[in-house]
């Protein structure tokens, strides 16, 4: 599958210590499990991984690294909210 054909995702883990990390990627799961074993971001080797919370589907890369910084800008109410499904990032 060439990449113009692929979508990419924002998604959220929350962390042992009950923290959120949010990345982009085109496949959740995967990263996930990277994540899982160590080799995903510095965040998550230092904050354990438990579940992904939350993931939202994009056309494009730029779409969804833009998503993603978005969120993390927001304060953790907010993310909650969106993590819950009460907001979505466009309502922001």
């Amino acid at each position: 599958m060439n990449s113009k054909n692929k979508n990419f995702y924002i998604y959220v883990l929350l962390t042992e210590k009950n923290t959120y990390y949010c990345g982009y990627t085109d496949d959740v799961q995967k990263r996930f499990e990277k994540h899982k074993n160590g080799l995903g971001a510095k965040y998550t080797k230092a904050n354990k991984p438990v579940k992904v919370v939350y993931s939202k589907e994009f056309k494009t890369k730029s779409e969804a690294m833009k998503a993603e910084k978005k969120f993390k800008k927001l304060p953790r109410s907010k993310k909650e909210s969106i993590i819950k499904g009460y907001l979505t990032l466009a309502e922001l």
